[in-house]
């Protein structure tokens, strides 16, 4: 991965603000690595270039994504003289064992000093899970789910492990040492972590990996759980759930399901899987948004 240079960031940083509107709400956000693993010095440069948008009040805020391992009093140090939205933490997972044999190169221990270190510095952070890593489980991943808020997380993102070429994972799978999720195990997984999630009011800032040219085109991806709509995926298990408690036989009865905004295309189920389901119990299925309703409620009513 090549980093950009100072002036190609702050040609990066103008190019997109050229085309932000008054309201939109902007971050100069420091991902794809592990920012806080640079030399401090060249940290600052960055960060100074960033807080020049942010003092001309043409930005809100930075992020910055990095290891637990490698947030540091000195790095917090620094991070804590500069107005930063949130760090986000690429935990992945809180299980010793799935940590080990992925070789991600930090334990539990670091990710609770890390954490430690950004809250007594009063810096929001945001700890990121992957599902399906060497060692893992369902129990497993739902626990590191229930770690990140324990942790006080103020966001989250939810990644099932891919195997990307020219990588150790690809020597693993081709070597049959490690078998990633079906489909079908990546979403009722994540399902479970994006429930609670949802419940315990962690912010969910994304599900699956972006949707670029090389994950679309199937290039990069030697096997894994990639669907572009994966949270999409997830958000219907979790209605189909629900509803199928509604799945009652009565083919004369039309019915009206409320729930909550945002949440209809959801409830009908990824490609309309829930609501075909649900016809095959009632004559006439209608779902409508109802702004008194929150998370995953709902009213069912005859019409």
């Amino acid at each position: 991965m090549t980093v950009p240079d100072i002036p190609e960031v702050d040609r990066i940083i103008r190019t997109y603000l050229s085309t932000a509107t008054d309201n939109t709400v902007v971050n100069i956000a420091f991902f794809g690595g592990n920012f806080t693993g640079i030399p401090l010095p060249e940290q600052k440069v960055y960060l100074d270039l960033a807080a020049g948008y942010i003092r001309q009040k043409r930005v809100h805020g930075i992020r910055l994504s990095t290891r637990p391992d490698y947030i540091t009093p000195e790095t917090v140090g620094l991070l804590r003289d500069y107005p930063i939205s949130e760090v986000e933490l690429g935990v992945q997972s809180t299980d010793e064992e799935v940590l080990k044999a992925s070789g991600r190169g930090h334990t539990k221990a670091d990710v609770i000093r890390a954490v430690t270190l950004l809250k007594e510095a009063g810096i929001p952070y945001g700890l990121q899970m992957m599902l399906g890593l060497p060692g893992d489980t369902r129990e497993k991943a739902l626990q590191t789910a229930r770690d990140i808020v324990a942790l006080g997380a103020a966001s989250t993102r939810i990644y099932p492990c891919l195997v990307i070429s020219d990588t150790a994972l690809t020597s693993l799978y081709e070597q049959g040492k490690y078998h990633p999720l079906t489909m079908d195990e990546a979403v009722a997984w994540g399902k479970d972590a994006l429930r609670y999630f949802v419940e315990q009011g962690v912010k969910v800032l994304r599900v699956g990996l972006h949707a670029s040219d090389d994950l679309r085109s199937g290039v990069n991806v030697v096997a894994g759980p990639f669907h572009p709509a994966m949270k999409e995926m997830m958000l219907s298990a979790i209605w189909a759930d629900e509803l199928a408690a509604v799945s009652v036989e009565n083919k004369a009865k039309r019915i009206l399901i409320e729930v909550p905004s945002g949440q209809v295309n959801y409830t009908a189920g990824f490609k309309g899987g829930n609501k075909r389901k649900l016809l095959e119990s009632y004559r006439e299925v209608k779902l409508v948004e109802n702004d008194s309703l929150f998370k995953f409620q709902y009213r069912v009513s005859e019409f």
